[in-house]
């Protein structure tokens, strides 16, 4: 078997009993989390939050990582074990000091949760000249996981969560030009970033199964309450790069601009989105079977890359080869390595 054999191998369902329609408390059913320590970035607002809320219900003591602690502080009121630590994604010298700061607790960290996120909108920079979808999912995560694998370690039986999408299928890693230095496209470029997250999850199952730690990467499915858009300072506005009439054509709100609920195709409320999240954190089924990508609470199966077309209103999201490729994933690894030297 080829190395792209062995990864897609694994990448099929298992019949794990649970549906599209499950939340985060359905899928966490029975599951003990007293004692175990997470970590969710923007674990404060849309999946994140329910992703906290869930967790702690289980008993697990969560630390929510954002930009701004003050304000994720009200969000997160009456959520029992939890706090709040400072975490901007697109500063290198942030992502250290979050590390630094939780290493020193000497807590293990049994769950890492890699779901802050943005997507589309104008093409914004980090200091580095890095264009910001890429920068903030994936380079950001990549750091932030890299500086806690002592504390993964520690666990002896930890978990790495990558949240992706189904907008993997937009694009491939452009090796070429990842920071769009020219033909600069919002929804390609967030595709690059989404497949990312796929393979790192892959690659990072590959180097890190040995010390215990298993990496998936998860499709929330659409969550059209989620805050996602461009990286802003704290307390700027922005308009919304997606209309009422855009995501009425998309079939994902009703006449009235309310959230079309439809789990089926995949059109979920948070706590639906959130399941697959805590699912892939938590569930025992799934441990030999890290690096997969994971959709409806169930290891997805290999789809074929067709072209996504935003007016059929059933986009298939299921996992596509690129995003899977093991050479791909190792090639990324070395890629991010360099990046985030600078």
């Amino acid at each position: 078997m080829t190395p792209f054999d062995v990864v897609a191998e694994k990448q099929h369902p298992i019949g794990t009993g649970f549906t599209a329609a499950a939340t985060a408390d359905d899928v966490l059913t029975g599951i003990d989390l007293t004692g175990k320590n997470a970590i969710v970035t923007g674990g404060h607002r849309g999946l994140g939050l329910e992703t906290t809320r869930a967790l702690s219900k289980a008993g697990a003591s969560v630390t929510v990582a954002v930009r701004n602690p003050a304000s994720a502080a009200a969000a997160l009121e009456g959520i029992d074990r939890v706090e709040t630590s400072e975490l901007d994604l697109l500063d290198p010298k942030s992502v250290d000091a979050f590390v630094e700061r939780y290493l020193a607790t000497g807590h293990p960290l049994h769950i890492l949760i890699n779901n802050a996120g943005i997507m589309a909108g104008p093409l914004v920079r980090d200091a580095r000249g890095y264009e910001s979808q890429f920068a903030t999912n994936h380079l950001g995560h990549f750091q932030l996981t890299l500086g806690l694998l002592p504390a993964l370690q520690a666990a002896h039986g930890a978990r790495v969560v990558n949240v992706t999408s189904g907008g993997h299928r937009l694009s491939d890693i452009r090796w070429d030009d990842p920071h769009f230095t020219h033909d600069y496209d919002p929804l390609v470029a967030y595709g690059q970033s989404k497949t990312a997250n796929v393979l790192f999850a892959v690659e990072l199952e590959r180097r890190w199964s040995q010390y215990g730690i298993h990496a998936y990467a998860v499709h929330p499915g659409i969550v059209v309450t989620t805050n996602l858009g461009p990286h802003l300072p704290e307390g700027e506005t922005r308009t919304p790069w997606l209309t009422t009439g855009d995501l009425q054509a998309m079939d994902l709100v009703d006449a009235a601009g309310n959230q079309i609920v439809d789990p089926a195709r995949e059109r979920k409320t948070p706590s639906q989105g959130a399941s697959t999240t805590v699912f892939a954190a938590t569930n025992p089924q799934l441990e030999s079977h890290g690096g997969t990508y994971l959709k409806d609470n169930e290891i997805s199966r290999l789809d074929q890359p067709t072209p996504i077309d935003f007016t059929d209103h059933d986009v298939s999201s299921y996992v596509v080869p690129h995003a899977l490729d093991p050479q791909s994933a190792d090639r990324l690894w070395t890629l991010s390595e360099e990046l985030i030297k600078h």
